[in-house]
């Protein structure tokens, strides 16, 4: 059974969506990228997505191979021949500035579209209405949700670390029968134990099974499941644990 499953959510949007994520986490100043350190947490990702036997696009293997170029040309000796003035010039542009130019401008445009997200969901919530009396809500408290939902780059990190203390061994025994499992069974198990749990489910709950192949069914059955919008993960706090909730109707 070919478990290949290609990612589509909103938070999940290319090389440079995962780079920037890169430098948030670890507090990167983007004018002076540590490309060593950058091109290594990367790869990191692009190893546990394929593990995970997640799709992973071209253009993540191509920002790959440019990360291993910078990397490689910023490990060359510094050459001080007598060159021309004009070719000196363009012999000191450092190796990262093109990567540095295109995460600014990426950058923007995200926090552009962030923004105008925002004003339209702003503007969904504006009815015209002739005006009410609204004294008899007077000192109510209007509940507030919690803006801790979790990214997809935030579950494979999160994978990645649940993969490394899972190391499988050879089989002891000669002959081992594959099981196949149905990532639409899997999907319907996972609801009914968060059906079961309205006050939320630890994320790392739902693996109890040691086994590469049923970790990966899971991880893929909790994807499906956040695209359809029948869950939600958050993290409430930074460094704690992920909660699966079952998402309000």
């Amino acid at each position: 059974m070919n478990l290949s499953y290609t990612v589509k959510l909103d938070a999940f949007e290319g090389p440079l969506d995962l780079l920037l994520h890169l430098i948030n986490r670890y507090e990167i100043d983007i004018y002076d990228i540590p490309v060593a350190t950058i091109t290594e947490q990367y790869m990191a990702y692009i190893h546990t997505m394929q593990q995970l036997e997640l799709n992973v696009a071209s253009e993540y293997l191509v920002m790959a191979a440019t990360l291993i170029a910078i990397k490689s040309q910023m490990l060359l000796p510094n050459q001080e021949p007598e060159l021309e003035e004009e070719y000196a010039e363009h012999m000191e542009e450092d190796p990262r500035d093109e990567l540095m130019r295109r995460l600014i401008e990426y950058r923007k445009y995200k926090e552009a579209a962030h923004e105008l997200q925002e004003r339209e969901m702003s503007a969904n919530q504006i009815f015209t209405r002739p005006p009410q009396n609204f004294e008899k809500y007077q000192g109510e408290n209007a509940s507030v949700a919690n803006d801790g939902e979790v990214t997809i780059y935030d579950m494979i990190s999160a994978m990645q670390k649940l993969l490394q203390k899972k190391k499988w061994q050879k089989p002891l025994e000669t002959k081992v029968q594959r099981q196949e499992i149905p990532i639409q069974s899997r999907m319907e198990e996972v609801m009914t134990h968060i059906n079961e749990h309205p006050s939320g489910v630890d994320f790392f709950a739902l693996f109890p099974v040691p086994t590469r192949r049923h970790i990966v069914v899971t991880f893929i059955a909790i994807l499906e499941l956040m695209k359809n919008r029948s869950i939600m993960v958050e993290q409430k706090e930074q460094f704690e644990t992920f909660t699966v909730y079952k998402m309000e109707e």
